[in-house]
């Protein structure tokens, strides 16, 4: 990063994504967030086999860790290059499989005044899949080159 208006703008969104991440990761272990995730995770081709193994608390809780997890790995960016690395693939992920709901679970579009309008409780989901990827190249030598 070249300027310090770059790095403090990398920041915030490293460490707002670690934030989101956990808050929603530790949501995960609550009963109501178990049962607001079934629709999107039960229609998710990605997703929807993880209800063959455990109940709507278990598969919630697991990606609760999943996430807490992640978090934690994304934290690490400013002292280990390996473990913020791993951070940024699970983050992509995450908010690839996030992303991927707006077409796998019915009524994710509406159309108001005639504009087709996606949940923006998913869409916002592209920012954060962003912000593992900046992390990826950050860390990652080959994607990691200098710009001329």
């Amino acid at each position: 990063m070249e300027n310090k208006i770059s790095k403090t703008g990398f920041y915030l969104a490293l460490y707002g994504t670690v934030i989101v991440l956990a808050w929603i990761g530790i949501f995960k272990f609550t009963p109501t967030e178990a049962k607001a995730i079934k629709p999107l995770v039960e229609n998710s081709p990605l997703m929807s086999w993880l209800y063959l193994i455990g109940n709507e608390q278990q598969v919630s809780n697991f990606i609760g860790i999943f996430e807490v997890i992640t978090a934690a790995l994304l934290a690490t960016f400013p002292f280990s290059k390996k473990l913020s690395l791993a951070g940024g693939v699970l983050n992509t992920v995450i908010f690839l499989s996030t992303l991927s709901f707006m077409f796998t679970t019915p009524n994710s579009f509406n159309v108001i005044d005639g504009i087709l309008i996606p949940d923006a409780f998913i869409l916002k989901d592209l920012v954060f899949l962003g912000m593992g990827l900046m992390v990826i190249g950050l860390n990652y030598p080959i994607l990691n080159t200098a710009r001329k």
